[in-house]
């Protein structure tokens, strides 16, 4: 029964190649790193792209709104319990008589 015993040619090889394997696991490092970057970033995207468009209906919302109550009936309506009315004639002009 023979034993299993290590190279030593096998430990000189790795020892003069650990900087390569120091590189690569650095490599294998950023590149998870990169990942999960990516998917951050593209998280980020989405959820501001989703706020967008919910501020866009808003906006649109509120314009509607607005539109329709600066019209000039709707104005009435509202002003109408201050006891303001809608003038039916035009208004009378003041001219300086003095000149």
């Amino acid at each position: 029964m023979s034993k299993w015993k290590p190279s030593l040619l096998g430990y000189r090889w790795i020892m003069r190649n650990i900087g390569f394997f120091l590189f690569l696991a650095a490599l294998a490092v950023v590149y998870i790193y990169n990942g999960h970057y990516a998917d951050k970033v593209s998280r980020d995207i989405t959820r501001t792209n989703k706020e967008l468009k919910e501020l866009q209906y808003e906006y649109k919302t509120l314009r509607s709104e607005v539109m329709f109550r600066s019209k000039q009936s709707e104005l009435a309506k509202d002003v109408e319990h201050f006891g303001l009315k809608e003038l039916t004639h035009p208004p009378n002009l003041l001219a300086d008589t003095v000149k």
